[in-house]
Formats: C-alpha cells, structure tokens, sequence
C-alpha cells in the first residue's frame, strides 16, 4: 500500500504511516475504506511530488518538475494538436473551405504552430550546455540523452520517409494555399499519422501498406522515447536560477498560445463544416482531440499557478 506514495514521501512519512496503517489494519481488516484512501491520496501526492502539487521539495527541485509537468502537458497538447492541424493541411492544399470558421481556425492554428515551434526551439538551445557539462562530469545523463537522440532520430527519418505520401501532394492552386508550407504540413502528418480514428476500424487499417501500419505503431513509441529521455534529463541537469526564470517565461508564452491554438481548432470542430468534396470533415477522432487538448491545457495551467512569478529567485534561495 505504501507504494502509491513517491520514493521522497516514503522517505520522510513512511515509517510513521505504517505504523498508522498496521493499528488501522487491526482494527478494521476487512475494511475496503482504507485501502481506497491510501491510493487516492497517494496519487496525489504522486501528483504534487512530479510538480502539480505542494510538497516537501526544496524549492529548486519543486520549480524543476513542475516546469517539467508543463513540458510533458504541453508536449501532449502539441502532439494530438498537430495531429488536428495536419488533417486540415490536408483539405486546406485541395480546396479552400467553404466556411468562415475553418478558414480563421486554419490561420489561428497555423501560426500559432509556428510560434509554437519558435518557443520550443528557444527553450532547448539553452539546455544544450548544461546537458553537455553533467554528461562530461559523468552524471547519469548518458542514458537519457542516448534514448532522447534515439527517439528523435527515428521520428525524424521515418517522418521523412513516410511524408513522401502525404494526400496534400497535387493539389490545385488557390488563393492562400501558400499560408502551409507543404514539406513541413508533409512532415507532421507523417510524425503524427498514429493520431487516428482507423485503431476503432481494424479492417480499414489492415488495408493500409504493412510499413505504413507498423511506422503507426513505432512513432508513438519513438516519441515516448523522446519524451522519457527528455524527462530523465531535465531531472538531472543543473538549471541555474537565471536559466530557470527564462524556462518559466518560456512556459507562460507557451501556454498562452497553447490556448489561442485550442480556439482555433474549436471553432472549426464546432461550426466548421465538412467542406468542399468533405474535405474538412470532423470526426470523432477530432473532437476526442479537443478533449485531450483540453485536459492537457488545464494541467499545463495548474503548472504554471505554482511556478509562480518568480520561481529563479525562488530556486536561488
């Protein structure tokens, strides 16, 4: 029972709370409460120890896992909004749509893709040197690096090679088809082409060519890769006050155009319209995304309510 609390909980609280848990026990054996309690409340301090939470963490490490927490929502945000984005790509290079609202969510969502790229690019440059002085002071930072670059490599040469069938290709010239850049629309579907309703249709699925199919299943894997190599770093780099405070600045503009991105696309899931020859069709796989986004976004709020307004003074004391 005591491994639904962190390893740090256990390490201050857990001698005591056996013994709590032990008299309880005795008393009310067959009981179903306590149990209960304890994997509640011990996902939550779960919670507030990855950052989304108060807890007994010195100030330093508590304002690196909640940017940390920010990172992975966002990085789920970012994901499943892509995934959105690139099916629009999609309509967007044969036709233009025959509602306002899908053109607005289109160029809402496609520079706030671009800013979003900006920011993400701003906040990992910085990183490089720390992550390159603890890897050369042997810090356990070898084998997150190693699956973070592994992950990366993989997505970056199958979403090559997979974007070279994107359905976007050929299609007819109009007035703002240029707002997309097609290799790059090209290279998200690819990377994001695991974000689909066809998991629920296996008979459709299996229609689809064996690599395309088994790339569905590796680039989500790849991804996590990234993702749990990024957090494995994150957790061992030193981050200087100065350098702290500007991933948290990084963070609230992040989250501010996370949230402009989600208007965009509820606009076209809500009055969008399925277009020209249905090429702007919404389908349960999109508003299962705005969903995701959704939850995604209020976690990355609920991160940035406890980095707080200064959280490099906060780290340096």
């Amino acid at each position: 029972m005591l491994r639904w609390y962190p390893r740090e909980w256990r390490a201050r609280y857990g001698e005591e709370f056996t013994e709590l848990l032990v008299s309880d026990m005795s008393e009310r054996s067959r009981s179903v409460r306590t149990p209960a309690d304890v994997a509640v409340n011990g996902i939550v301090a779960r919670l507030a120890y990855a950052g989304l939470g108060q807890s007994t963490l010195e100030d330093a490490e508590r304002s690196r896992r909640t940017l940390l927490a920010f990172a992975c929502a966002a990085a789920v945000f970012v994901t499943v909004g892509l995934g959105i984005w690139a099916q629009l790509t999609i309509g967007w290079q044969w036709s233009p749509p025959d509602t306002v609202a899908t053109s607005v969510a289109m160029f809402v969502m496609s520079y706030s893709v671009l800013v979003l790229l900006a920011l993400g690019a701003m906040a990992v440059v910085p990183l490089a040197w720390p992550t390159a002085r603890a890897a050369l002071r042997r810090r356990n930072v070898v084998g997150p690096l190693a699956l973070t670059l592994a992950g990366a490599g993989i997505l970056i040469v199958g979403s090559r090679h997979f974007a070279n069938g994107w359905p976007g290709t050929g299609g007819h010239q109009w007035a703002h088809q240029g707002l997309v850049p097609g290799g790059l629309a090209a290279f998200v579907w690819a990377a994001t082409l695991f974000v689909t309703a066809y998991w629920a249709h296996p008979g459709a699925l299996l229609a689809f060519p064996a690599p395309e199919i088994a790339w569905m299943v590796l680039s989500p894997v790849a991804l996590a890769c990234v993702a749990l190599g990024a957090v494995g770093l994150g957790r061992q780099i030193e981050l200087s006050p100065r350098l702290l405070h500007y991933e948290a600045r990084l963070a609230q503009l992040g989250g501010m155009v996370m949230f402009v991105f989600l208007v965009g696309a509820s606009l076209w899931v809500v009055d969008g319209g399925p277009g020209p020859r249905n090429l702007f069709h919404v389908g349960a796989i999109d508003i299962a995304g705005i969903g995701v986004m959704v939850v995604a976004l209020v976690t990355a709020g609920r991160a940035l309510q406890l980095i707080g307004p200064n959280p490099g003074a906060r780290a340096a004391r």
